[in-house]
């Protein structure tokens, strides 16, 4: 069962963040932004003016106690420990923010927005150095790779995942996810299926930084290797019934944590199966309907014997939580030294699941 938080927020937390030393900070909708201890104490609130939703919020690795959080479209810094002013803000997007994203050497910071455009801001000296505009719809989700300073990946609702390298104003390379999608329509197993378009909700990079997952409204998880300039799709699941609204790595590892609107919370074993993709001469793919699993009351079951094998083509869940709300954000971090799931979903808490296990 989920430890829930409460205190902290009155309306639905959008977004969660860990620093290296335990401290953990969430935004909600309505401005609302709150630190915590790693007991689940609310330590500092504040509200923001204008009341815009808090959409991302980010530590910086090398201070842990500065905080970046976006909110409408400005991006403000802030001290922990006293959340009362912002130590300064930038404006540097037109339309609202949905994503922050340091990158490993903490002199640049991404933020992707609703007009598709990610900027590129130089933190030091405080103004744009690259404005990244290729998609054509709100850019949901963007992460810098890991080891690679200047490169990083973005998704979007225009069902679109590209590279970009910042010596360059385009990307690298770009796929659009819909193909998939016209591939299975055209299917003759599957006559009739509804399928959702395969807008692209969130993008996360394993520590490696050559493996990235993306989630998307289709319900699919999808598995990217960066190949030099493209990447390469290693593996696409059904993983939920409904919309991939969270994709998270655990860090260190190849651990895949996803959250749906199915309000289902899953961790894969993403190393695995790409070694399995690589060895195997026939290319993966997942043709079956997937079945509708069987709903289990609200409050955070975990059962992985509930998964089908053919609900997930073949891919086990190593775990499956029936937390019964509709995931907002998906956190994976060490509270007193163990591993655990941090959930934002439609309530006003946070609910923490113990990994111990792994």
């Amino acid at each position: 069962m989920a430890v829930r938080w409460t205190g902290g927020h009155s309306s639905p937390v959008l977004c969660l963040n860990a620093s290296k030393e335990g401290l953990l900070a969430s935004g909600a909708e309505g401005g609302d932004l709150t630190a915590w201890g790693e007991d689940g104490t609310p330590l500092g609130h504040m509200r923001f003016q204008g009341a815009d939703d808090v959409t991302s919020v980010l530590f910086s690795p090398s201070c842990p106690t500065k905080l970046y959080a976006s909110h409408g479209e400005t991006i403000s810094v802030l001290d922990v420990r006293s959340l009362k002013d912002s130590l300064d803000h930038f404006h540097v997007n037109e339309e609202e923010i949905n994503c922050l994203s340091l990158n490993q050497t903490e002199n640049l910071l991404a933020s992707a927005d609703d007009s598709g455009a990610i900027k590129i801001l130089d933190v030091e000296n405080k103004k744009v150095v690259r404005s990244l505009k290729r998609h054509s719809n709100i850019c949901s989700s963007v992460a810098f790779r890991p080891q690679r300073p200047q490169s990083l990946v973005s998704c979007g609702l225009d069902m679109q995942v590209m590279l970009w390298s910042l010596q360059k104003a385009r990307p690298l390379w770009i796929t659009n996810l819909q193909e998939d999608e016209t591939e299975e329509m055209e299917d003759p197993q599957s006559p009739g299926q509804l399928l959702n378009p395969a807008l692209a909700h969130s993008i996360s990079v394993a520590s490696c930084g050559n493996i990235f997952s993306c989630g998307a409204e289709d319900g699919k998880v999808r598995i990217f290797r960066v190949m030099g300039v493209k990447c390469e799709q290693q593996l696409g699941f059904k993983g939920h019934t409904l919309g991939v609204s969270q994709v998270c790595f655990l860090p260190e590892s190849y651990l895949l944590l996803t959250g749906g609107n199915d309000g289902k919370i899953m961790l894969w074993d993403a190393n695995s199966e790409v070694e399995k993709k690589q060895k195997s001469p026939t290319k993966c793919t997942h043709r079956k309907k997937p079945k509708r699993g069987t709903c289990t009351k609200q409050g955070g079951n975990t059962d992985a014997s509930v998964t089908d094998e053919e609900e997930h083509g073949n891919i086990l869940p190593k775990l499956n939580i029936e937390h019964g709300e509709k995931v907002n954000w998906l956190l994976g971090t060490k509270i007193k030294g163990h591993q655990n799931i941090l959930v934002a979903d439609q309530t006003s808490c946070i609910s923490v699941y113990p990994l111990n296990e792994f």
